[in-house]
């Protein structure tokens, strides 16, 4: 490889300070176009679409982690040679932005009614102008190498044209339509939510019992948990193989407090062992019971308003909130002796997600997608393989979801967001759903229209992003080239939300999969494992350890110990390893410029360390290579990092050291080698820590813009296998002298004999090839081979690949007081282990105690007696 002039001239500072490099390098990078996807028409293409954050948004963890392992795939494959565009974006997120908006405006004095829509809707653009772009800027701190030239906004033109379009053609399809049907309603929000906007928490509650008078004489016992909902009863309903209720079929009971005779239906939905067997009917505000409601033609009785209080229909409970009405109803129904009793119960109750308030079931007219067209070809998808879950236990979440899916309500009563594209004639009503605003009625000929006033489910635009965001409707040329995209990585818990309505729009307006894989990571809790919260105190702001710790040291805490799937336990620890990291990195090519004298000249490799530390630098690049083809980013991280800190800083620099001042070839091998494998293990490094490893990189001779899009490490060779297995032995002995030098407790820096016995030819040859390097790396003052009956006595002895090591211990140690000392230790660890094996036959012990507190003693009785043993064998050495 020719070597180029190193940009960075001057020596390197004797601590890496993330602050002094990441904002430098970040800048370069985007002003010279590095994150743009460059490369020849034919080349491989590699795409991803950032799963937009909120506008409202400021980076947390769970961004950190998905935009670190979205940013090892870019880096990864861009050095791969691959045209990669990773395309960011933010989301206009509906009601979340107006909340915030309004807000605002109520520290002012003002109000979205009292602004009016377009003066509220100005104040919302100017808010996302101020704060929108907070996020991204947090991005660009953590690294992320995404093309800001092709930034998006859901309601950027393109896209709320693409979104107009997809409304359109699924109203003309017959796909999408308005009804009115049961809907999930937060009188907060006073906003429709859909399904899974509404989370199902086990709430502590009551089950009343009401007696109903019968029409014809006697009464009905009936259950229910909300009986305020009852001033809405339009039926009673029993099970029709219900023998104890059979004869009620067809007869009529009385609503009390309302007087309102109500029809007994027969109904396979009832459970006959739920409550009393007798369900009250409120089609207005269940969604089951709006579907029994249908099925036996009855009136629907709205009884709750969109605030949340009591509508006239409620007599003279109107105008009161659910829980003041609950609480009269239950007291004029106790007063007229229609409460029976009461059980306490746990049941399951529906919560807006945005703001915790409980959700109201309503009857509302609304829009809806039918969705099971939609889903039967996505689901056809994940089982055809067109489209793959890491891990793909997902896979099975997504199908079950698909296989029981609902319509969709897409309508939201908010103002900022995709005015849904519906208009109706104000003289004959008609409504008229197009690409532009009518003009003339197709019905009547008027021209009077008023657009509706609702706009659209945020997820419905989040739904068509991978294809929006690259000009469809249009065949643009981004369109062509990078859709499908290649990698959707996003997390677990969005799967129905996202991913699966992407997958159907997708394959519906383009007959494609909007990408080939979806990549879900878990949640990130605390290192006790506990959800981060600001009721807990435990949430961490990645912006805040990017500015202590740097970037580098945060991506890396993120990924190590993780794996697809899994939820992951942060802690500080890790990140304080990231940063450790990074300054060993840096230490060590800090060393090696200080022992370079310009570039290195090319030099074939001189001793077996030479031989070896390349093998070792194959074996990392084929490892990281595989595992990140594989997303597993954590295992890739540690062989890379395994291989940079232990065999290049901690043997390889090592043994060379002796070497860099030789002006001969075993100098030049060696400086040549140093500088090689630390350019290339840069390279493998720099998708997980791109700002010191560009900092680096660019201090060292090196050919090239950019490290980002230097060629990713291959395997090379030129290598021999056997020195490498040589120096491998080498290694072995002594790995050995150092472990028998820490058993005795003598210094490191202590120079110390050493006897070597070979188990045969091989390693003999093996260890006087690496002579110098034995003698350097054990610090011994000197050492030899001799035949086991040469062995020296007394010594201790250790046991290595290919042989036996002996450390003579007259004149290292006092003989007499280690003998002492071991008899001492011998004696305490037989106490021990009698006490342990005496626990171990204690039949009540091993039948009362866990299992694993049973394995447990089992595993200490057996590190006890081996460290007997060994004592006793050290012992008897001594004497």
């Amino acid at each position: 490889m020719a070597v180029g002039e190193s940009t960075r001239p001057g020596e390197l500072a004797t601590r890496y300070r993330p602050e002094a490099v990441e904002a430098k390098w970040y800048a370069f990078w985007e002003r010279e176009g590095l994150f743009s996807p460059n490369g020849a028409p034919d080349a491989p293409v590699f795409s991803m679409v950032i799963p937009p954050p909120n506008v409202t948004g400021v980076l947390h963890l769970g961004h950190a982690l998905n935009n670190t392992w979205q940013d090892i795939l870019a880096r990864y494959h861009r050095m791969r040679g691959e045209v990669t565009l990773w395309l960011p974006g933010t989301d206009h997120a509906g009601i979340h932005t107006q909340i915030k908006v309004e807000e605002a405006l109520r520290e002012r004095g003002l109000s979205r009614e009292a602004l009016g829509r377009d003066a509220f809707l100005a104040e919302v653009w100017a808010w996302r102008e101020k704060y929108g772009g907070i996020i991204l800027d947090q991005l660009r701190k953590l690294g992320c190498s995404v093309d800001w030239t092709r930034l998006r906004f859901t309601l950027d033109a393109g896209l709320s044209r693409a979104v107009t379009e997809v409304f359109v053609r699924l109203y003309e399809e017959g796909l999408i339509y308005r009804g009115e049907y049961i809907i999930n309603w937060c009188v907060s929000c006073r906003t429709a939510l859909s399904d899974i906007e509404v989370d199902h928490e086990d709430t502590p509650g009551r089950l009343w019992r009401l007696r109903y008078p019968l029409e014809d004489g006697g009464f009905v016992e009936v259950a229910t948990t909300r009986p305020e909902t009852m001033l809405g009863d339009t039926a009673l309903a029993v099970h029709p193989d219900d023998d104890r209720y059979r004869r009620l079929v067809g007869r009529r009971a009385i609503l009390p407090l309302v007087g309102r005779a109500l029809a007994i239906v027969a109904d396979a939905y009832v459970d006959p062992a739920y409550g009393t067997g007798v369900v009250k009917v409120t089609p207005a505000h269940d969604p089951n019971d709006f579907a029994i409601g249908e099925r036996h033609q009855l009136p629907r009785v709205k009884v709750i308003g969109e605030d949340g209080r009591m509508t006239a229909e409620a007599g003279p409970y109107a105008g009161l909130t659910r829980d003041e009405a609950r609480a009269r109803v239950l007291a004029d129904l106790a007063a007229q002796g229609y409460l029976v009793g009461e059980d306490a119960i746990v049941h399951a109750v529906g919560h807006c997600q945005r703001c915790g308030t409980v959700v109201e079931p309503m009857l509302s007219r609304q829009w809806f997608v039918r969705m099971r067209p939609l889903a039967e070809p996505a689901l056809a998808a994940a089982e055809s393989g067109r489209v793959r879950f890491v891990p793909e236990r997902f896979a099975k979440v997504y199908r079950n979801w698909l296989e029981n899916i609902h319509d969709w309500c897409i309508s939201r009563q908010i103002w900022w967001g995709h005015r849904i594209p519906a208009y109706y004639c104000q003289d004959c009503g008609a409504t008229v759903v197009a690409r532009t605003a009518p003009t003339v009625c197709p019905t009547c000929g008027g021209a009077r229209f008023e657009q509706d006033p609702d706009v659209l489910d945020t997820w419905f635009s989040s739904a068509l992003w991978p294809f929006s965001t690259l000009g469809w409707p249009e065949r643009t040329p981004d369109l062509e080239r990078f859709y499908p995209t290649t990698v959707l990585s996003t997390g677990y818990d969005i799967i129905f939300f996202w991913v699966a309505r992407m997958i159907m729009q997708g394959l519906h307006f383009t007959g494609e999969v909007p990408f080939r894989t979806v990549l879900l990571h878990g949640l990130i809790r605390d290192a006790e494992g506990r959800k981060m919260s600001k009721s807990l105190g435990n949430g961490i702001d990645p912006v805040e350890v990017i500015e202590r710790y740097g970037a580098d040291a945060l991506r890396m805490s993120l990924i190590t110990g993780n794996a697809p799937g899994n939820d992951l336990r942060f802690s500080v620890t890790r990140v304080e390893a990231g940063q450790h990291l990074a300054n060993k990195i840096w230490n060590a090519v800090r060393f090696l410029r200080l022992n370079l004298d310009g570039d290195p000249a090319p030099a074939p490799p001189a001793r077996d360390a030479d031989h070896w530390i390349l093998r070792e630098l194959d074996a990392a690049v084929a490892a990281a290579t595989e595992l990140l083809d594989r997303f597993e980013f954590g295992e890739a991280a540690r062989a890379v990092t395994d291989f940079f800190w232990d065999r290049y800083c901690d043997w390889y620099i090592e043994a060379v050291k002796p070497r860099l001042g030789d002006p001969g070839p075993d100098g030049a091998a060696a400086r040549y080698t140093l500088w090689r494998v630390a350019e290339q293990a840069l390279r493998l490094l720099h998708p997980f820590m791109p700002f010191v490893t560009e900092e680096l990189w660019q201090a060292l001779p090196h050919e090239g813009q950019s490290i980002m899009v230097a060629s990713w490490p291959v395997p090379r060779g030129g290598f021999n296998a056997r020195a490498a297995e040589a120096f491998g032995l080498a290694q072995e002995a002594v790995r050995t002298v150092r472990n028998l030098r820490a058993e005795l407790g003598i210094p490191v820096q202590q120079r110390i004999r050493a006897v070597l016995v070979p188990a045969g030819a091989e390693a003999e040859a093996a260890w006087h090839a690496n002579a110098a390097e034995i003698r350097h790396l054990a610090q011994l003052s000197d050492w030899r081979t001799a035949t086991a009956a040469e062995r020296p006595h007394p010594a201790l002895m250790g046991v290595t690949t290919g042989g036996s090591v002996y450390i003579p211990l007259e004149g290292v140690v006092d003989l007499t007081r280690e003998r002492e000392r071991l008899s001492k230790e011998l004696d305490a660890v037989r106490r021990e282990l009698e006490r342990v094996e005496a626990r171990l036959r204690d039949t009540n012990f091993r039948t009362r105690a866990p299992a694993e507190v049973v394995a447990e003693t089992e595993r200490r009785q057996a590190a006890l007696a081996a460290r007997q043993a060994r004592l006793a064998e050290r012992l008897e050495e001594l004497r």
